[in-house]
């Protein structure tokens, strides 16, 4: 940001500088050319004057010559010629001065022109007022020089003044990006760490412009509340886990011993006691683990994506072999996705356990994961009953159970708050063939290289299933 607003900085004085040095220069040399051109008609003017006089009765003769040798010390060609045509005084031959223009002269017009890219050539008749047409013509050609040296002059010190200028600019610029920039970063290092977990991150409130600094105090009040309100739910999360499990715990092993005593008859009731005591107990572990999920302020780390599934196939297999599911699981290639440590687990977890209940004797399970636009895509699948649309719809919802009648309907919620807070997400879909598929989406940390034994689509292949 600081460089963006260096630049435009910069390039506004820019435009500036052109849009005022380069007509004012334009404008100045004009201007001294013309001055130029001027003094150069007026000094023919005089000659002509002087060559007049002389044409007429030969009095100013000694008058002209000095004239003409003036002149001719500061590098100037003058030539004057008679009625005829013929050169009468000064240099003989002027470079651009012919016959042709010697004749349109003496028809009454006056010339001026650059025969070279450095001499100017001014031609004037010579006036008679007692005569009715230009008794001669004087030639005058004068170095070009002093006006282009004045010219050179006024666009380097043009240039001088725009160069000061830019590096001002420069230097106000800077000056300026970093007054504004530099809060403007600590800023969003300090909303960065928010976002990740960090509670206690603060923004400078000392540096840059007012509305910065009031920006910057507004965000820590917001952090500040931010902090009090997590903590307080991450307190009395406590609190509801001491108070409830003390007195569930209590009341389980009362019944326990209540069973032992009392008839068979009144053992039924007390054992639909204990298994809805057991489901509360279920339920306030479940609801704990859902407030967790949706208060999670853990920073994000990198995770090897492979080595968790690896870790929790190996984890979940003998309950899997022990229902005589099949459990395989598969990672297109090497990767890292960058999340709260454990919330990848837990999702399997409960994915896992979820399916598991769901998928009879003989049915498959199958955990996969593939990348795609910065993002990891964890996928479990199987060929149990599934869902219909409406309870796909409804599936992430708390207390909604479609495996087991005792089931307390907060896994999938906890896996849909661990996904979302984690910065991604998750969704559900019908298995091609029947069963139920659950994608989740986590950001992804920079890909490492491909493995070697993926095939052209970047998927390893398979084991038919068993």
């Amino acid at each position: 940001m600081a460089r963006r607003i260096a630049l435009i900085v910069i390039a506004l004085i820019a435009v500036l500088l052109g849009a005022v040095a380069i007509p004012l220069g334009l404008t100045t040399a004009g201007q001294d050319r013309r001055d130029f051109q001027d003094m150069t008609a007026a000094t023919t003017a005089r000659e002509a004057s002087l060559a007049e006089e002389y044409l007429d009765d030969h009095v100013t003769g000694p008058g002209l010559t000095r004239s003409i040798a003036g002149l001719q010390r500061q590098g100037n060609l003058v030539s004057v010629y008679d009625a005829a045509g013929r050169w009468v005084a000064g240099t003989r031959a002027i470079p651009g001065v012919s016959a042709g223009l010697i004749a349109s002269s003496l028809a009454g017009h006056s010339t001026s022109a650059y025969p070279s890219e450095d001499r100017l050539l001014e031609v004037q008749p010579i006036l008679d007022a007692d005569v009715a047409r230009p008794v001669g013509v004087v030639a005058l050609s004068r170095s070009t020089q002093s006006v282009d040296r004045r010219v050179a002059e006024l666009w380097a010190w043009i240039t001088l003044v725009s160069i000061a200028g830019l590096l001002a600019a420069t230097l106000i610029a800077a000056t300026l990006a970093r007054w504004v920039g530099r809060p403007l970063g600590a800023l969003e290092d300090a909303a960065q760490l928010l976002g990740d977990g960090r509670l206690d991150a603060r923004a400078a409130v000392e540096a840059g412009p007012l509305e910065v600094r009031r920006l910057a105090s507004n965000f820590n009040q917001m952090a500040a509340r931010l902090e009090a309100l997590v903590h307080g739910n991450q307190a009395m999360m406590a609190d509801v886990s001491h108070q409830l499990r003390t007195p569930l715990t209590a009341l389980r092993l009362r019944l326990d011993v209540l069973a032992q005593e009392v008839p068979a008859q009144v053992g039924d009731e007390l054992g639909g006691a204990q298994e809805e005591v057991a489901r509360l107990s279920r339920m306030v572990d479940g609801l704990l683990a859902v407030a967790r999920a949706e208060n999670a302020t853990a920073p994000a780390i990198l995770v090897p994506v492979e080595a968790v599934i690896k870790d929790r196939d190996a984890a979940w297999r003998p309950a899997a072999d022990e229902k005589s599911v099949n459990l395989t699981s598969w990672v297109s290639e090497p990767l890292t996705a960058r999340i709260p440590e454990g919330h990848l687990e837990q999702m399997l977890d409960n994915l896992l356990a979820n399916a598991l209940e769901a998928v009879p004797p003989g049915g498959h399970i199958e955990v996969s994961a593939i990348g795609a636009d910065q993002r990891v895509r964890i996928v479990v699948s199987d060929d149990g009953p599934g869902m219909n649309e409406q309870q796909r719809r409804a599936a992430f919802r708390r207390y909604v159970s479609t495996t087991t009648p005792g089931g307390t309907g907060l896994g999938l919620s906890i896996v849909h708050r661990l996904a979302t807070s984690s910065g991604g997400g998750a969704e559900i879909t019908q298995t091609p063939g029947g069963g139920l598929t659950v994608a989740i989406e986590v950001p992804a940390a920079p890909r490492l290289r491909p493995s070697r034994g993926a095939d052209q689509g970047g998927r390893p292949a398979k084991a038919p299933r068993s």
